[in-house]
C-alpha cells in the first residue's frame, strides 16, 4: 500500500521542488517504487525529474478533471528512477474548473487509489499557497513532510502551516498529520541558524528529521539540467544527505 505524503510549506523559495525531487531520487536509489505528484503549474518539479512539461500528452491537469487516470497520465523517468505525474500551464486553468465540479477536494485521492498498490512512496509537490491544487494534495495524503530554512521568517510560516493542517485534519481527511520538518539549506557556521534548528528540535521533538541537507551548489545547478542533485552528482554532500533522509524516511513509516 502507497504511503502519501504533501511536500508543503505556505512560504515560497525554501526548496519544496528540490526537496521532492530529491527524496523521489533517493527512495528510487534504496529499492522503493515511487510517484512523484507535481501539483504547481510551474512544473519545476515536472522538468527537475527529467520529463519535458513541453510535450507531454497528458497530465495531473487530465487526472483532476477525471478525462484519464494516473496510469495513462504518469511517465516513467528513466533517468531518476520513478514516475512523474507531470504538471504544467494548464494546471492553473484547473483551479477556476475545479469550483465548480462535485467532490473538488478529493479528485487526487481519488485517482491515487487506483494505483495504490503499484508503489510504496507517492511524493505530492505543493505550490506555496494554500489552493483548491493545495487542498487536494492534503486531502489525499497520509502526512505531510516540511521542508524549513533555519531562519526567523520560516518560523513564522510555519505557524501558519500548522494551523492550517490542523483544520484539514478537522473537517476533510483525519488522517493527516505533520511527518516531519526537514532543515534545508543549512549552514552550522551562521549562528542564527544554529538557534533556530534548537528551537525547531525543543519545541517539535521527534517531529524534526535527523538529516540536514546541507547548502550545496551541486543541487542548485541540478536543475538546470533537467535532474535532481542525487543523480546529477550522487557524491556531492547534498545529494549524499537526501539518500540518507529516504533512508531515514523508510525506517520512520515502517514504525509507524
Amino acid at each position: 500500500m502507497a504511503k502519501i505524503f504533501c511536500v508543503a510549506n505556505q512560504k515560497g523559495g525554501v526548496g519544496k521542488t528540490t526537496t521532492t525531487v530529491n527524496l523521489a531520487a533517493g527512495l528510487a536509489k534504496v529499492g522503493q517504487r515511487v510517484l512523484m505528484v507535481d501539483l504547481d503549474p510551474q512544473g519545476n518539479a515536472t522538468m527537475g525529474s527529467g520529463v519535458d512539461k513541453r510535450s507531454m500528452a497528458m497530465s495531473v491537469y487530465d487526472v483532476l478533471l477525471e478525462s484519464a487516470s494516473v496510469q495513462e497520465a504518469a511517465t516513467f523517468s528513466e533517468k531518476c528512477g520513478y514516475h512523474v505525474l507531470g504538471a504544467n500551464r494548464e494546471l492553473a486553468g484547473a483551479e477556476v474548473e475545479l469550483v465548480e465540479l462535485e467532490r473538488r477536494d478529493k479528485r487526487l485521492k481519488t485517482a491515487l487509489a487506483e494505483v495504490n498498490a503499484d508503489y510504496d512512496f507517492v511524493l505530492i509537490d505543493c505550490p506555496p499557497s494554500l489552493s483548491m491544487l493545495t487542498l487536494n494534495g492534503l486531502c489525499a495524503a497520509h502526512g505531510v513532510i516540511v521542508p524549513m530554512q533555519c531562519e526567523y521568517f520560516a518560523l513564522e510560516g510555519l505557524t501558519d502551516l500548522v494551523n492550517t493542517i490542523k483544520q484539514v485534519h478537522a473537517n476533510l481527511n483525519p488522517d493527516l498529520q505533520i511527518i516531519g520538518l526537514l532543515r534545508v539549506m543549512f549552514d552550522p557556521r551562521i549562528t542564527l541558524q544554529q538557534q533556530v534548528s534548537d528551537q525547531l528540535k525543543a519545541h517539535f521533538g521527534d517531529k524534526v528529521f535527523d538529516t540536514v541537507i546541507p547548502r550545496n551548489v551541486r543541487l542548485a545547478e541540478a536543475p538546470s539540467y533537467g535532474l535532481p542533485g542525487v543523480v546529477f552528482d550522487p557524491s556531492a554532500r547534498g545529494s549524499q544527505a537526501f539518500v540518507a533522509f529516504a533512508t531515514e524516511m523508510v525506517a520512520r513509516i515502517n514504525q509507524m
